[in-house]
């Protein structure tokens, strides 16, 4: 997750208003792709990160600082996009307060039968993390 939080620490200040996210994707062991979101309307840190993902890549085990978005904003839902892809394992940093998420994005992927660990060193994440979300509309 430490990786993660520097992944999203590289999406200042091109990314807001959107929350400096950050993805690394691991897969025996080794770090195979790591993403973080961009500007607004561009790829969000885990569409970023499975985009450049080798071809024959399996077990995939996620590491994400803020949970992945449920809905189609600018776009296309994390959650939903990763159900595309062999991912067994997703840890998050933290819940996404924003009204239209709140542990959506995980429901998505447990559903899908993706084992989830939440608040995966929470404390960290919402260091930088925090003054960039949205807990109201």
């Amino acid at each position: 997750m430490r990786q993660a939080i520097e992944e999203g620490k590289k999406a200042l200040p091109h990314c807001l208003p959107n929350p400096p996210v950050g993805c690394v994707i691991v897969s025996n062991e080794e770090i195979i792709s790591r993403g973080h979101t961009n500007q607004p309307g561009s790829d969000h840190a885990e569409a970023m990160a499975l985009k450049n993902l080798p071809k024959d890549a399996t077990d995939l085990i996620l590491f994400v600082t803020l949970e992945p978005c449920s809905f189609f904003g600018r776009t296309p839902s994390c959650a939903k996009t990763m159900l595309n892809y062999p991912v067994k394992k997703v840890f998050v940093g933290t819940l996404d307060p924003h009204p239209k998420n709140q542990g959506a994005g995980v429901k998505i992927l447990t559903d899908a039968g993706i084992d989830v660990e939440t608040e995966v060193l929470e404390k960290e994440v919402l260091k930088y993390l925090k003054s960039y979300l949205i807990h109201d509309l």
